[in-house]
């Protein structure tokens, strides 16, 4: 008899588990092994975050890691917690997609199933590199907090603000950004601002010295560019050569912190980490957000709708797609309303994750006509059904708090780097009637 390869085996579990569900992979000639099939799977779609210092709650890297989390892999392949991802097949096509194949699935499911050998440490590739700290690589430019902020054991923390100097004298533009908090424990999310030179934005305030603003505003308008963000599972900003994000001479880095208090008093000290592009690029990317603030959800509301919309005024190309909302966010669709009328679904989100913010990057050169439309529905589930709902009862609003609600439709949009992008989102003047 002719015996199958590896690959062929791996092949018939895939055809297998796709015709038996729930089948498991017990009269297959072998059983995979961890050094040499389930490794490179995990090195591949799980260790990027599944290692030390890094978001996910533990490490996968060495089989006596792995080893007693089998059975929970295999569930959570299955079910398709793992790896993140929630757009719905069929609709946009995203070149980030985080999804296993056939024979991946296949693999883990038979390891698991069959008692999650070891087999031969010599059969296992090479350790997946990574620069410790960093995602994107090691920065060009680090710009760390020049002081801590104390975030108490219990009660609520206030948005908190730290202004920091970039010191640029000249204009630079940035490939890669990403943030790392210096306490994951309590740091709900970091947004990096822009802050052009000459800015009434928190003017007045002193910079590198952690604040909370008035209430009400009256501190000289709102946030401007937003530069990268970091919330669990939002991966860092990496845009393809020949597109960047501009920070112009003189610009300011205004941090927007957001702490949870977890039972422990403790500090937090994040950083920034900048690439620059090796050269000008031929497109600037800008984030845009098509946001609703002015709804209002009633208590136990299990499917309220809530809709929101920006209009282009200049021909843009859709780099990217990230839906935001809180504990009551249901699910999410962004739609183009092309200036001809034709409407085309972009990205549905249909079982929305609070506990993982992701970016959908969009695959392809994807043009948006002058004019075109971008609109976002979303459902809240404001029920008692809704395991995460902090208070069914409650009449729910926009707020900055985790209880409270946001629906914001963040998207990135490249541009030819002469265009101001001020005429993106304003219409043009027309001329005076003669």
């Amino acid at each position: 008899m002719r015996l199958m390869t590896r690959a062929a085996q791996l092949a018939a579990m895939a055809r297998l588990a796709a015709m038996i569900s729930g089948c498991t992979p017990m009269l297959l000639a072998a059983v995979p092994t961890f050094h040499k099939d389930v490794l490179p799977i995990l090195q591949r779609n799980c260790q990027e975050c599944h290692r030390a210092g890094e978001a996910a709650p533990m490490a996968l890297t060495t089989y006596d890691q792995v080893r007693p989390w089998a059975k929970a892999i295999k569930a959570s392949v299955s079910s398709k917690k793992m790896p993140p991802w929630f757009a719905e097949e069929g609709v946009g096509k995203f070149h980030n997609e985080r999804k296993l194949t056939p024979v991946e699935l296949a693999t883990l499911t038979a390891w698991a199933d069959g008692g999650a050998p070891a087999g031969n440490p010599k059969e296992a590739p090479a350790p997946a590199k990574f620069v410790t700290g960093w995602s994107i690589g090691q920065p060009d430019l680090v710009i760390e907090m020049p002081q801590a902020v104390e975030v108490p054991a219990a009660g609520t923390v206030e948005y908190t603000y730290m202004i920091i100097p970039t010191g640029f004298k000249e204009d630079r533009w940035i490939q890669m950004a990403e943030v790392r908090p210096g306490d994951r424990a309590v740091t709900h999310h970091v947004i990096a601002f822009l802050r052009p030179a000459g800015s009434k934005w928190f003017a007045g305030r002193e910079l590198g010295v952690p604040f909370i603003p008035k209430k009400g505003g009256g501190e000289g308008g709102g946030a401007t560019e937003l530069l990268v963000g970091y919330a669990p599972g939002l991966p860092p900003a990496v845009l393809p050569e020949g597109q960047a994000k501009l920070v112009k001479a003189g610009t300011d880095i205004v941090l927007q912190l957001h702490y949870t208090s977890n039972g422990k008093a403790t500090t937090d000290r994040s950083r920034l980490g900048l690439i620059f592009s090796k050269a000008e690029p031929k497109q600037r990317v800008m984030t845009l957000q098509a946001t609703n603030a002015r709804f209002v959800i009633p208590p136990q509301e299990a499917n309220h709708r809530v809709d929101s919309q920006m209009t282009l005024y200049q021909e843009t190309e859709l780099v990217s797609l990230m839906p935001h909302m809180h504990l009551r966010g249901k699910d999410f669709e962004y739609r183009a309303i092309y200036p001809t009328g034709e409407t085309e679904t972009l990205l549905r989100v249909p079982k929305y994750d609070f506990n993982w913010q992701l970016y959908y990057y969009v695959a392809g050169n994807k043009k948006l006509p002058k004019g075109t439309r971008i609109e976002c529905t979303a459902h809240f589930d404001n029920s008692a059904n809704n395991p995460a709902n902090p208070d069914p009862k409650a009449e729910v609003r926009w707020g900055d708090q985790s209880w409270e609600e946001m629906m914001i439709g963040w998207f990135d949009v490249a541009f030819p780097t002469k265009l101001d992008p001020m005429q993106i989102m304003r219409p043009e003047k027309k001329a005076p009637a003669e």
